[in-house]
């Protein structure tokens, strides 16, 4: 037992390590990178060692040593630059786009993740309302595709639905860890970067990530029409970043559907994911989760690595996985529009409540009505979904070098579904991907709230971490992004009479926060990301949601006294109109506003300052950094935070 709780503990380590030295809160250079992964390596191997032979309890240190400096020695540059969820490289950055952390010693970290609740959890929703969730996969051929498939090996699409239920629905188990759970244990050791036997062996182990839940009911009936402000209920569909499943946002997806909102969770299958299982629709055979075992028919999609660092090799392969995406976001739409007006289609996942209990619920046959929302990768893909959908019509007039990613029919229903009134939410928007070379005609194209009579920026809603914030080069791109004018650094919001995105930062919050990593390992992020309270940061992400589409006449349930942070009825309704939430003078606490424009000086920069408090470093700067290269001004910064760690 104390062998398995040992392999417990480490693999939430190795597991959560991977998170701190993979996203854009961890910048961390390529030689405290591998020092921190190597640690890793060795005392996983420890484990095993003391698993399959007990007498050997004392791990030889010199021999240790010896491994990590092997190690050291052996890994590839590419193996290490890979980021959790869509954060930014591991690889050495530039002063523009380090992050100020630092990892601890392979002890201190095996003592630090011991201090760990026994079985992480998830609070409950805020929200008025239950919530309910199935799981759902669907053949392709069911489904009409507005764009050619790029890959003919993946026949079918698959999502996490989480939906406002009745009250009195019983609370059954939903496991957060994807059946089989054997398989995405072994492929998140594999994204941690343990090899394919180690990750294989640790996924024998007893986990305790095995046993968390989410706390809501699966199959539960949809809220009753009479019990909600409409009869179709509004809809909205979130990608997921690198390393994320259908699951991996479930208390974001969960917290908005307590309001009153039917939220659709894809799991993509373009290698952006530990690991995706794909049912087999050739043998007819369709099956619950708990089926889902090695001998049943199906296919494995496993987590394609891409480098960081810009290249022609880099972009090529982003640009593969944004139109597997893109083609299926174009049939889920399809799918959507398919269970609402109640035609036949079959759920291969039979352990899931008949799709018929949608019909004529979900506000998605109405132009402009579907809210599209992204984490990182996800963030980016559904900016391109929405601007090649809509400027569809003009590819005709791009250059010659511009390559196509979505070509959505003219007649679709998605090209009729995106208009200037679409609300669209971006997590932490990942840039690097929509700024390819091949792209950059699309990427000098406003998002489509712009167009005339279209709502602007009242329709956009950009939350950061801390961490993104002050990646200075992500954040300029983002704001070029949200611009009517990609091209500018600055635009004339109150001139043109348009008004503004609303682009927020929640204070000392990192990558990991919006999605369920923050949750689930409050210690780690606090120790290792400088994040904290978890709970609240998640609970602002969902106020500025709330608001935004509250601000664009979709009907949702309103904010509770809890995440108003009033006292009282933590599910009493308090307010409709949560204006302090876009207030830009910073009343609410560890939430602040960031200005649109590319040069505001008030910005922090990856050494947590503004940028004339960091003129006043520069001379402290020292003569070469740590790895022999010539120092930075924000070095001398860097380094006297790491040090204060």
């Amino acid at each position: 037992m104390i062998v398995l709780s040992k392999a417990n503990t480490f693999f939430s380590a190795s597991l959560s390590m991977n998170d701190a030295t993979r996203c854009g809160d961890a910048m961390y250079s390529t030689v405290q990178y591998r020092k921190a992964k190597n640690v890793a390596f060795v005392g996983m191997h420890e484990i095993m060692q003391k698993a399959y032979n007990p007498p050997m309890a004392q791990f030889d240190r010199s021999r240790k040593q010896k491994e990590v400096q092997s190690l050291e020695l052996t890994l590839d540059d590419d193996h290490d630059a890979s980021s959790v969820l869509g954060g930014p490289p591991s690889r050495r950055a530039s002063d523009s786009e380090r992050q100020p952390q630092q990892l601890s010693s392979g002890a201190a970290m095996v003592s630090v993740f011991s201090k760990l609740n026994p079985l992480p959890g998830f609070p409950e929703y805020s929200g008025p309302h239950k919530v309910g969730t199935i799981d759902v996969e669907i053949a392709v051929s069911e489904l009409e595709s507005p764009s050619p498939a790029p890959d003919d090996s993946i026949p079918t699409v698959q999502y996490r639905i989480f939906y406002p239920c009745e009250e009195s629905a019983k609370k059954k188990p939903i496991y957060w860890l994807p059946r089989p759970q054997r398989e995405y244990v072994s492929a998140y050791m594999r994204f941690a970067g343990a090899n394919s036997i180690l990750a294989q062996l640790i996924s024998f182990f007893p986990n305790l990530l095995n046993f968390v839940t989410i706390p809501a009911r699966k199959n539960a009936a949809l809220l009753n029409s009479s019990d909600s402000s409409s009869t179709r209920l509004p809809v909205m569909i979130f990608s997921h970043g690198l390393g994320g499943t259908r699951n991996t946002y479930s208390h974001l997806a969960g917290s908005v559907a307590s309001h009153g909102v039917i939220v659709v969770c894809p799991e993509h299958r373009d290698g952006s994911a530990p690991v995706s299982i794909i049912r087999d629709v050739a043998s007819g055979t369709p099956c619950s989760e708990k089926e889902q075992k090695p001998r049943k028919p199906r296919r494995v999609v496993n987590y394609v690595r891409y480098s960081h660092t810009p290249s022609p090799e880099v972009e090529e392969g982003r640009n593969s996985q944004l139109k597997i995406r893109l083609w299926e976001l174009g049939l889920i739409h399809d799918s959507l529009l398919k269970i609402d007006k109640g035609d036949d289609i079959t759920n291969l996942n039979t352990s899931s409540s008949p799709l018929s209990a949608f019909e004529n619920r979900m506000e998605v046959q109405e132009p402009g009505k579907i809210i599209f929302a992204g984490h990182s990768f996800g963030a980016a893909t559904m900016t391109q979904l929405v601007k090649f959908t809509y400027h569809s019509p003009q590819i005709s007039e791009a250059p010659a070098d511009f390559e196509t990613l979505f070509t959505p029919s003219s007649r679709s229903s998605i090209v009729k579904q995106v208009t200037p009134q679409t609300p669209l939410i971006l997590l932490d928007v990942w840039c690097l991907p929509l700024r390819s070379s091949t792209s950059r005609w699309l990427w000098e194209k406003p998002l489509p709230c712009y167009a005339s009579g279209g709502a602007g920026g009242a329709a956009l809603l950009t939350v950061e971490s801390q961490a993104f914030y002050k990646w200075q080069v992500n954040l300029k791109s983002t704001k070029q992004l949200l611009s009517p004018d990609p091209t500018a650094e600055s635009f004339d919001y109150a001139a043109k009479g348009i008004p503004e995105p609303n682009l927020y930062y929640a204070a000392s919050s990192a990558h990991l926060s919006q999605s369920d990593f923050g949750l689930l390992f409050p210690f780690v992020t606090k120790k290792f990301l400088a994040a904290l309270e978890p709970d609240r940061v998640m609970r602002l992400n969902v106020r500025a949601i709330m608001q935004l589409l509250r601000s664009n006449k979709v009907p949702v349930a309103a904010t509770s006294a809890a995440d108003m942070e009033m006292g009282g009825d933590e599910h009493k309704g308090v307010t409709n109109d949560d204006h302090l939430i876009f207030n830009r003078n910073n009343e609410v606490r560890s939430w602040r506003w960031i200005s649109t424009d590319c040069n505001d000086p008030r910005d922090l920069n990856e050494s947590g300052m503004t940028a004339e408090l960091e003129k006043a470093q520069v001379a402290e700067a020292p003569v070469e950094d740590q790895l022999g290269q010539p120092a930075e001004p924000g070095d001398a910064v860097v380094q006297n935070e790491a040090e204060a760690v």
